[in-house]
């Protein structure tokens, strides 16, 4: 079963940020601003995420929050001002999930 998720990280390092937006993008997340993605994963893909970020990251100065979420509560979201970076999000992206 497939779960709806947020990725989120503030990085320090460029190298290192470029990993983890790379191993999101290869996971399927869609990248909704600079530094958050959001798509379905299973459940074994959510812990093969975590253990690729929590080796990359340096735990001392990043951090990376992995939200699941489920569509009942998805629904609720609400978006205000420039919710997405529309250079990184298509309208194809917005129909899918919004």
């Amino acid at each position: 079963m497939e779960n709806l998720i947020w990725l989120i990280y503030d990085i320090v390092n460029d190298k290192t940020r470029n990993k983890i937006a790379k191993a999101c993008k290869n996971k399927g997340l869609y990248r909704v601003q600079k530094s958050a993605f959001l798509g379905t994963l299973n459940r074994n893909q959510v812990d093969e995420l975590k253990i690729i970020c929590d080796d990359i990251i340096d735990k001392e100065k990043d951090s990376v929050y992995i939200f699941p979420l489920c569509e009942d509560d998805f629904k609720k979201v609400k978006l205000l001002g420039q919710a997405f970076d529309k250079k990184l999000v298509s309208a194809e992206l917005l129909e899918k999930f919004f």
